[in-house]
């Protein structure tokens, strides 16, 4: 059963629960919100395995990739989510694919991501990526 798209307000900002086994899931997580008449693309990506991280991070360049450049404003919210060799790699290669096209992005850790390679990220990629401790101050700071 799929569920409905949450709608922009405010009270919509709270992760959105996803069935691991949906064959959508990674579709149901990366969407668009608005935060303070913004307009944001949020990957939702809390609580994932490695597997369904995968996934996701796969799936975002389509999404900003169709935007013009610098004009992106990208949440990552890994809060709860496992990592690996092969995922960080990936998010490592997906930051320089859709860099031309983000003006401002911000990810929402949890302690599950060590410093050295967050840094080994920001690095590769050559992008300036704010973190914080929750959802509401990323998009507070993506707006600001």
């Amino acid at each position: 059963m799929q569920q409905p798209r949450p709608d922009s307000s405010p009270s919509s900002m709270v992760p959105n629960p996803v069935n691991a086994d949906d064959a959508s899931s990674s579709a149901e997580r990366i969407r668009y919100i608005e935060h303070a008449g913004r307009r944001i693309l949020l990957a939702d990506l809390t609580s994932c395995t490695p597997e369904q991280l995968q996934k996701c991070i796969e799936e975002v360049p389509h999404f900003v990739t169709r935007q013009p450049e610098n004009s992106v404003l990208l949440l990552g919210d890994f809060t709860g989510s496992e990592f690996t060799r092969q995922t960080v790699e990936q998010l490592k290669i997906a930051a320089v694919f859709d860099r031309p096209h983000v003006a401002k992005s911000a990810w929402v850790l949890s302690d599950n991501l060590h410093k050295v390679l967050l840094d080994s990220i920001r690095t590769f990629s050559a992008r300036d990526i704010a973190v914080f401790a929750s959802r509401e101050e990323a998009l507070d700071y993506l707006v600001s």
